[in-house]
């Protein structure tokens, strides 16, 4: 096959002498412009003395390694909540109120003849009307995809009473039924949902800080788990007892049409800034 010539594919453009000369001139200006401009203000400078690296030190290297936990936190544990369904798998068909009922009959020993009768005894104001219903100890429900399946989950909290704890539940939908797979309790006084996760804070006995926890979905074990617990300085800055949504996700964040303007899903604002004004200690 005959080798094509570049002229076929390329023209070739040939300067005349005064316009090279206009060229060269242009150029020398701009390769002075940028001289002058690197011995200016913007110049690299020096940060000062870098501190020495240290090494870690690995304590107690004849330590036997622990096999098992101390603890149990329940970080993995989830749950079928027996006696409610998910009609065509839209958990946001699922009446709040009903779950939280759901856990209180299942475990009568924490409420009905527990630490927390009150919360008991106030979900029969859940539902009325005036100021009976803004005693209802059911928070507004939140709704987001949070198991990364593409249907929301849900959200929920309510007041673990006569006390100052408040409880945070997360709901996924599995074959039509109805799984916790989240539980915390603890003096809130924000919670956040950012991305797959749940972020709480909670005041610390230390002044000035404040404990953040932050429970983020696991596909292997399909429950959120517990991935960060730290103290943070708190600056002064004041959370907002409710959880808050990005930008982009604000419709898939929102709480429940029932949620929201029922008395049955959603207390009174003075029940809500109770979360924050009344919690103190851990």
């Amino acid at each position: 096959m005959p080798r094509r010539s570049p002229s076929r594919h390329f023209r070739h453009f040939r300067l005349s002498r005064p316009a090279r000369r206009g060229l060269a001139a242009v150029t020398v200006a701009l390769l002075a412009s940028v001289a002058v401009g690197c011995g200016d203000a913007g110049e690299l400078q020096g940060a000062g003395a870098t501190p020495t690296a240290i090494s870690p030190d690995k304590l107690w290297p004849d330590l036997t390694p622990a096999s098992s936990p101390a603890f149990d936190i329940g970080e993995v544990d989830t749950e079928v909540v027996k006696g409610i369904t998910v009609p065509g798998g839209d958990i946001r068909k699922v009446d709040p109120v009903a779950v939280v009922r759901e856990e209180i009959t299942t475990h009568p020993g924490d409420y009905a003849r527990g630490t927390y009768a009150e919360t008991a005894r106030r979900m029969a104001d859940c539902g009325r009307s005036g100021a009976a219903g803004s005693r209802c100890p059911v928070l507004k429900a939140y709704y987001r995809d949070l198991t990364g399946d593409g249907h929301d989950d849900l959200t929920l909290g309510f007041r673990q009473l006569p006390g100052n704890l408040t409880a945070v539940r997360v709901y996924t939908v599995r074959k039509d039924g109805l799984v916790q797979v989240m539980a915390y309790e603890d003096a809130v006084s924000g919670v956040e949902l950012a991305g797959r996760s749940v972020i709480i804070r909670a005041p610390s006995e230390v002044a000035g800080y404040e404990y953040r926890l932050q429970w983020t979905w696991d596909q292997q074990q399909r429950a959120m788990l517990l991935t960060h617990d730290e103290m943070l300085r708190t600056g002064g800055r004041k959370y907002s007892p409710h959880p808050s949504a990005s930008p982009t996700s604000t419709a898939s964040a929102s709480p429940s049409p029932a949620a929201s303007p029922s008395p049955a899903a959603s207390p009174s604002p003075a029940a809500s800034s109770s979360v924050s004004s009344s919690a103190s200690g851990r």
